[in-house]
């Protein structure tokens, strides 16, 4: 998860006070959050996996993951994000940013379908398993 200099209590209270929004935005344009594409790449980095590995391994139609890696598909649906969560191996708190982040809603433990990624989440399982999980539950698939 990005880390920034200044919170964002601060930020408000700092643009609230502001005359002039492009001062605003100069000034603080390292606060900002990336564009998806290159937070997912930052996440590759952090985490030293690789592109195709995890295209692979999130089991997405590889063209439309390799737009959404380079920005050209900008608002992937919450299940493909799902996807390339999972097959990246991120920790349940990573997922929640994650989703945050790319303005989905965040996992929901009432919610069945949700606690069910929940649960392949903390138990570490590949794409291919929550789907596996997900069906003989009866709840849609990650990808259909």
């Amino acid at each position: 998860m990005p880390t920034f200099a200044k919170n964002t209590g601060d930020l408000f209270v700092e643009l609230k006070n502001e005359r002039n929004v492009e001062d605003y935005r100069q000034r603080n344009q390292d606060e900002f959050v990336l564009p998806l594409h290159e937070y997912l790449s930052s996440l590759l980095a952090e985490k030293n996996l690789s592109k195709p590995d995890v295209i692979a391994a999130s089991q997405l139609n590889r063209e439309y993951a390799y737009h959404i890696f380079s920005g050209t598909r900008k608002n992937p649906s919450r299940p493909k994000l799902l996807a390339l969560a999972i097959a990246m191996g991120l920790n349940l708190d990573e997922v929640q940013y994650l989703l945050r982040y790319a303005k989905q809603s965040p996992l929901y433990p009432r919610n069945p379908w949700d606690s069910t990624i929940i649960f392949a989440v903390e138990q570490k399982m590949s794409v291919m398993q929550t789907n596996e999980l997900l069906h003989k539950l009866g709840e849609t698939q990650l990808l259909i």
